[in-house]
């Protein structure tokens, strides 16, 4: 199969690809940079075309990313400055 061929992407990713370039198209993008960043994005968020073989189709929650940005579990967020650093810095005073 040469290089750049779409031939082992599902119909699913296909049409999440047009709609991507679509919405870039829209925004002023030339046509070859849209189709780029399309297919670019649809390989982060899906990992590729179609995979085969046994146990391919499940990801882990460590693989899963987020289509947006920012939206990590706040549990995962944590303050730098702990209580207890906080608490001896006062004392020291």
């Amino acid at each position: 199969m040469p290089r750049g061929s779409k031939e082992k992407y599902s119909s699913k990713q296909k049409r999440k690809a047009e709609h991507i370039e679509e919405g870039y198209e829209k925004r002023g993008v030339g046509t070859k940079e849209a189709e780029r960043r399309a297919w670019a994005t649809v390989n982060k968020q899906e990992g590729g075309g179609k995979k085969g073989g046994s146990g391919t189709g499940r990801k882990t929650a460590a693989s899963k990313s987020s289509a947006r940005p920012g939206t990590k579990s706040r549990s995962t967020k944590r303050s730098t400055n702990s209580t207890s650093s906080r608490t001896k810095s006062r004392g020291a005073r």
